[in-house]
């Protein structure tokens, strides 16, 4: 097989790339490891930015998220019993986030790849790039018939995340990363009750950090911060007593409980691998960073390192400039240090370290404090929440 663009990915950073080459009539195949049953059951995030809502409007795939999603204007500290609203929109001269799950995202793509014909294989094996320091890149992989398949192509895009194969397959001493791993993790309840407040709730506690999220009017997403145990050492009605030992009283008395449908504990980690770009084998997504889930950036920096690619991949075929590609990772690496220094924060300022004792509690006390009555302070995170501008003009519709 021949194509421009050999995708390594089918999540939501690999499909998204691959609609907007489409728009621009560049060729592409999207290959994925697992199934697209096992895609679509991976339960992630869901608080969009407004690039990214854009970027899914450039790749006209925005239809039921603007008719489903819910747009969210502000966010809802809450500490020393009380909760304290960000106003967002006031503070960001207009913008707001959109909560919309990335499943749905995933799925929206997957819809509108199949219905234009694209190709996409699923269930490949042993899934290799070569040759990408040179000027005739390649991937083989095993297909689902057990034959071997060959694609040659200019550009391969790793949007195969952390675990993948593009970031191992670059050689150790062109790489360099950066990592911290957090002693906790969050531990997930998804459940079909409806949001205990309309807005979400991020909340700083003695017993550790809460939130309170959701993916509909009547689907909840809530975490606590625990320790990285087997998520079934929990029941479901102890989570909801750590949960509702957590928030400000009102919350707790409003918060309506129920079986989970999911329930997982995530690890919190920060992780930046540069460069994005090895001759033409480009990262993108969690193949290049990881962030901690506190700021709602990972999907948000995915989409955002593939609007820069398809900007650049589409310079180089239509003005013959490779402007675009040479730029490409450095551009995206200030956009990334930019939000892993926000979810560090974020992550710091809410969260129970064991090394926080009572000094560090009344240093996040006073910092939030500060926050919540400082129109800077909350201009300041207000702006880092809901996106910082992607540097290229981006096409509405």
């Amino acid at each position: 097989m021949r194509t421009q663009v050999a995708i390594i990915g089918a999540g939501p950073s690999g499909l998204l790339l691959g609609a907007l080459l489409h728009k621009a009539g560049i060729d592409a195949v999207v290959i994925e490891q697992r199934s697209a049953d096992y895609v679509l059951g991976r339960i992630r995030a869901g608080v969009l930015e407004q690039v990214t809502v854009d970027l899914l409007e450039q790749a006209g795939v925005a239809e039921r998220l603007h008719a489903e999603g819910l747009p969210h204007d502000g966010i809802e500290l809450c500490f020393g019993g009380a909760r304290h609203r960000i106003d967002m929109h006031a503070l960001t001269g207009g913008k707001r986030v959109t909560v919309y799950g990335q499943t749905e995202v995933t799925r929206d793509l997957m819809q509108a790849r199949s219905a234009a014909g694209l190709p996409t294989v699923y269930e490949a094996a042993q899934v290799t790039p070569h040759d990408f320091d040179g000027a005739r890149p390649y991937v083989t992989y095993t297909a689902k018939d057990g034959s071997a398949q060959r694609v040659d192509c200019d550009f391969i895009a790793g949007c195969d995340g952390y675990h993948g194969v593009c970031r191992q397959s670059v050689p150790a001493v062109a790489l360099t990363t950066f990592e911290r791993v957090y002693p906790f993790g969050w531990l997930g309840v998804l459940s079909d009750t409806p949001p205990v407040s309309h807005e979400l709730i991020y909340s700083n506690h003695e017993r550790g950090f809460a939130l309170c999220s959701m993916r509909s009017p009547t689907r909840s997403r809530y975490y606590v911060q625990c320790s990285l145990d087997d998520a079934d050492a929990w029941s479901d009605a102890a989570f909801w007593d750590e949960l509702r030992a957590r928030l400000d009283p009102e919350a707790a008395e409003s918060l309506v409980t129920g079986p989970s449908i999911e329930k997982s504990i995530a690890p919190l980690r920060s992780f930046v691998a540069e460069p994005m770009r090895f001759g033409r084998l480009l990262l993108a997504g969690d193949a290049a960073h990881i962030v901690p889930p506190t700021g709602a950036k990972g999907l948000n920096l995915a989409t955002a390192d593939v609007g820069y690619l398809a900007a650049a991949i589409g310079e180089h075929y239509a003005e013959r400039s490779d402007a675009g590609i040479d730029a490409y990772s450095a551009r995206c690496l200030r956009r990334v240090w930019r939000a892993e220094r926000f979810s560090w924060w974020f992550t710091s300022l809410m969260h129970k370290f064991p090394e926080t004792g009572a000094f560090g509690q009344r240093i996040q006390a006073a910092e939030l404090d500060y926050l919540v009555h400082s129109v800077a302070a909350s201009t300041a995170l207000a702006e880092n929440y809901v996106g910082l501008p992607l540097e290229l003009p981006l096409q509405r519709g």
